[in-house]
């Protein structure tokens, strides 16, 4: 007997990842597709006009900001690789000869018409055209169905705008925050107790690891702060993209002091030899230290990763409560090296460099400093903003007569 709960999980499965991004974009790209050989084919219907989802496929962006902005030079790519592969249809056909040149001429084209970073997609639009193009008075059938194409794609973003990506950056935040919160765990762990040069010096490499993981972030969050920009899905676009860039600028921040931390601890670790890197007391304490700020590292992730109207207020408690009391902690370790410092002077430098890089993290992780920071940040775009207004007015030629009563020829102030 086939068991039922087996027939529901598929529909279970769909609905709980309809939300998704990828699975969003997937099927916004399968509907432009799917339209376009639809208007096409009522257009022709005694042709196979797959040139035209071959172009919707090609135009649907990511973002609808990249839609807008590079619309234009991306229709203009596939345009002319199909004007390309038309001409190489009509003189001599597909043959592999006959494709390197029309790689070659694709390419040199795309440099000719100034696509930018699409110029390889002139060379693909090409190849791909020449397959379909056997019959040359079908040449100009091809120009049509891909401004058919282009239209139904760029109508697609606009009137289905794309997912928004902030969740996926979010969480990309979050577990570079979980990686940090690893590293000093295990740095912490091994501060008490004797530490061998060899996996101080691998610890050191793991934090320079988390170099390549912000890039990574970075990435995402690009995507993020485009998906974000004339996306009518979002009320607050602006405000979400400083928060995230402002956040991942502190944990990249952190990221580079728990770098130089860990190279004060292999430091430490050649100096002392097969002694603990700190005495027992101040070891202890150390550990403890580094896992308060461990914790703290990760409430600030969740704070710059979570919904202003859902529980901001309750993450910035438990990140205050966090660095209040690591801040405890760290007076206390304080006075712990101040006495091991006099007891030895030789390794006082390290020693107040491994507290002076605790105290850099804290700093940069309160919510005062953050405040500041987003404030600043905020202000910088808005000024941006402004400042480009007036050079778009220039550029689309606003009649003088509504700029001449603005002193400096029309520019806010």
């Amino acid at each position: 007997m086939p068991d039922v709960r087996k027939w529901g999980a598929g529909p279970k499965r769909f609905l709980k990842h309809r939300h998704d991004p990828v699975v969003v974009q997937t099927l916004r790209s399968a509907a432009a597709a799917t339209l376009s050989y639809v208007v096409a084919l009522r257009l022709r219907p005694e042709s196979v006009p797959l040139t035209a989802p071959l172009t919707a496929l090609l135009v649907v962006q990511v973002t609808l900001y990249a839609t807008l902005t590079n619309g234009v030079r991306r229709v203009t790519a596939v345009v002319a690789g199909v004007l390309v592969a038309i001409a190489f249809s009509l003189l001599v056909g597909l043959t592999w000869w006959s494709l390197a040149l029309l790689i070659v001429a694709a390419l040199a084209v795309g440099r000719l018409v100034r696509v930018d970073e699409y110029v390889p997609e002139v060379a693909i639009s090409a190849m791909l055209v020449l397959g379909v193009t056997a019959i040359g008075n079908t040449a100009w059938a091809r120009v049509v169905e891909t401004l058919i194409g282009a239209v139904v794609g760029l109508a697609c973003n606009v009137l289905l705008p794309p997912p928004v990506w902030v969740d996926e950056a979010g969480e990309s935040i979050e577990e570079l925050a979980r990686r940090q919160r690893r590293l000093m765990l295990r740095l912490g762990e091994e501060a008490a107790g004797p530490v061998p040069w060899e996996l101080a010096a691998e610890r050191l490499h793991e934090a320079r690891r988390l170099d390549h993981d912000v890039a990574e972030v970075d990435a995402d969050l690009r995507q993020a702060e485009e998906s974000l920009r004339l996306n009518p899905r979002v009320q607050e676009g602006l405000l979400h993209r400083v928060v995230l860039r402002t956040g991942l600028d502190t944990l990249e921040i952190c990221t580079v002091v728990l770098r130089v931390l860990a190279r004060t601890f292999t430091d430490l670790a050649k100096s002392r030899g097969p002694d603990p890197l700190f005495p027992p007391q101040a070891g202890v304490a150390v550990q403890r230290l580094l896992a308060e700020v461990a914790d703290a590292v990760v409430s600030f992730a969740v704070l710059v990763t979570t919904d202003v109207s859902v529980s901001a207020d309750s993450a910035e408690a438990r990140l205050t409560a966090g660095l209040r009391t690591a801040a405890g902690t760290r007076d206390k370790v304080a006075l712990l090296l101040r006495e091991e410092a006099e007891r030895d002077p030789r390794r006082w430098q390290l020693l107040g460099a491994a507290l002076t890089e605790v105290d850099r993290i804290i700093d940069e992780l309160d919510t005062g400093h953050r405040s500041r920071r987003l404030l600043e940040e905020l202000d910088r775009v808005s000024r941006e903003q402004q400042d480009r207004l007036p050079r778009v007015r220039e550029r689309v030629g606003l009649p003088r007569r509504l700029r001449r009563g603005r002193p400096g020829g029309g520019r806010p102030r």
